[in-house]
């Protein structure tokens, strides 16, 4: 009666629990995770725990994907969420593909911070950034150790033969698919829940495929974020950051190479550490209303400055297994439309 009592006790329970690790979800502790849109569970292998100990996996933590835009919008989930997201597709879908799921973890590594706002300045280049990285410390070693190369994860990730995690060739890929509905979700947009949505799904040819309800649901959320790309809510601050960036380099002696590999902390912090940058950094984050946008050129305007949109992405799913064009040409009518959209803009302080 005596033990009964003392181990139930708040003390004995303490006293029985000393020196037992206590529990933990964080990824690359914990040999699980469970993705909280797609609702997949994952056990990782070894590489995979190594791999999201290192410095460019963890810095990922600290990079929004939505890039500039999560200063107007809600996208407020980092570059490291989607990767995970990306991987549980990868491991639902080809679970015992080792390399394809350590693609998966690693398609990301080289983005700048605020992910693609800062693309193309200096001619940084994620892909090319990514792929030095895959092929130096910690990444290679970690590699390595589980008798992978290097070369094998780059031919992975690259377009021939076509990668379902990657798909180069207009059609619909599981890192493009994550980012679709992960957005939607965010913006409210998700019409099916993404567990019910997944069953609906299968690779084909290296591409997303789907009945022909789903991929229309699918189209939408394409159509969504490329009007999302082309509004005031993207271009507004994208622009103005990527001016700012352009004016850090030009004012103080940080090189293209270090700013790639900030964080999203770190960069703010060097625009309000930067006296050229300083006021323009508070303004963007506090008063980012002030911002004016117009589609293509403003006759006799002087003031704000030009952006021009890199790329509006309109990748499409297998509709049944056949291209879009071919069994839902409805649906590719309305990709087609996109085309339509301004990529041109000007934009300026009111």
């Amino acid at each position: 009666m005596d033990n009964q009592m003392e181990e139930s006790s708040p003390q004995g329970s303490g006293a029985a629990a000393a020196g037992r690790p206590v529990p933990t979800n964080v990824v690359g502790m914990s040999p699980v995770f469970t993705d909280p849109l797609w609702r997949i569970s994952v056990r990782l292998n070894p590489v995979e725990v190594d791999l999201l100990r290192t410095e460019p996996l963890r810095r990922l933590h600290f990079v929004a994907h939505g890039g500039a835009s999560t200063l107007s919008t809600l996208q407020s989930y980092s570059r490291l969420e989607h990767t995970l997201g990306v991987l549980a597709l990868v491991a639902h879908f080809r679970p015992e593909d080792q390399l394809l799921r350590v693609a998966a973890l690693l398609h990301d590594i080289g983005h700048l911070p605020l992910s693609h706002t800062l693309e193309g300045i200096s001619g940084l280049d994620h892909h090319a950034i990514g792929l030095r990285l895959l092929r130096t410390d910690p990444i290679q070693p970690a590699l390595e150790k589980h008798g992978l190369r290097a070369e094998a994860v780059i031919a992975a990730l690259g377009e021939q033969p076509p990668s379902p995690l990657t798909n180069r060739s207009g059609l619909l890929s599981l890192d493009h698919l994550d980012s679709y509905v992960r957005s939607g979700r965010s913006a409210g947009r998700l019409d099916t829940d993404p567990a019910v949505l997944l069953g609906r799904l299968d690779i084909e040819r290296a591409a997303v495929s789907a009945d022909r309800e789903t991929a229309a649901s699918l189209v939408g959320l394409i159509c969504a974020e490329a009007r999302l790309h082309t509004s005031w809510d993207n271009v507004g601050p994208v622009s103005a950051v990527r001016r700012l960036a352009c004016r850090l380099l030009d004012h103080t002696t940080l090189d293209p190479d270090h700013l790639a590999r900030m964080t999203d902390p770190q960069l703010w912090s060097a625009f309000d550490s930067c006296a050229a940058t300083r006021a323009e950094s508070a303004m963007i984050r506090y008063e980012l209303h002030r911002l004016q946008v117009t589609a293509g050129p403003v006759p006799g305007e002087s003031s704000g400055w030009d952006y021009s949109l890199r790329k509006i992405y309109s990748s499409a799913p297998l509709v049944e297994g056949q291209r879009i064009e071919v069994s839902a040409p409805e649906l590719a009518a309305e990709l087609d439309a996109l085309r339509s959209l301004p990529t041109e803009f000007r934009v300026r302080w009111s």
